[in-house]
């Protein structure tokens, strides 16, 4: 099995997207230079990673030495949330979340391994797709969410894909129109979406030199495209 899977409460969203995105010719869970790689095509090697980039790191790292990778990573726009008793027997209520992630929720992660985006081997593909997300009262543990813990992830269906191949592919995501030079505060304006991650956003376009820092306005960092 291989060591992309992050946590037992994603083997099904993790099987149910490497399924979708297999091909027929595909190797699977195959042996490579000391890993076990989800998927391999020709001479690609594919990571599907449903959280928490920052795990396999060191395992991208040791391969982009020899090889071409791409991370394949799922952003719910759409997901309905299944609450269950605690032994999984009876379905106690499902409701759609009124949460709806975007392509930018991908900064979130990426600040792990925004470097990664300059090797010219390595390669980032984002889902946007519709989940179902199985809940169980655990009281022992969640304690943030009253007991109710993630038991189960699980695929409806893909809406969209964007493949990411250089930082200037990043780049894509400021918008037209954004003030050039800009703080996160006019990032985030122009995305629509929260400070915190127009700054995470700024960091990892920074780190991956498709922004620069051209001064200061205040306090604020002023970034212009490079």
């Amino acid at each position: 099995m291989s060591n992309a899977i992050g946590t037992l409460n994603e083997k099904s969203l993790h099987a149910d997207l490497k399924r979708w995105y297999t091909r027929p010719d595909d190797l699977i869970e195959a042996p490579v230079d000391g890993f076990t790689v989800d998927i391999v095509r020709g001479d690609l090697l594919i990571e599907v990673q449903t959280r928490n980039l920052w795990i396999i790191k060191r395992k991208l790292t040791k391969l982009l030495e020899k090889h071409p990778v791409r991370v394949v990573y799922p952003i719910a726009r759409d997901m309905w949330i299944i609450r269950q008793s605690r032994n999984g027997k009876r379905v106690l209520g499902r409701r759609k979340s009124p949460k709806h992630g975007v392509v930018e929720s991908i900064f979130e992660e990426l600040v792990s391994i925004p470097e990664l985006l300059s090797d010219e081997k390595f390669s980032l593909e984002v889902l946007l797709i519709q989940e179902e997300q199985v809940r169980r009262l655990d009281k022992t543990r969640n304690w943030l969410r009253k007991g109710w813990g993630t038991h189960e992830r699980r695929l409806l269906g893909v809406l969209d894909r964007r493949l990411f191949e250089t930082p200037q592919d990043m780049l894509k995501l400021v918008p037209a129109g954004t003030p050039d030079p800009f703080t996160t505060a006019d990032l985030a304006e122009a995305i629509g979406h929260p400070v915190w991650l127009a700054q995470k956003m700024a960091y990892c376009l920074r780190t991956m030199n498709a922004i620069k820092v051209v001064g200061k306005r205040g306090r604020a960092m002023l970034y212009s495209l490079t």
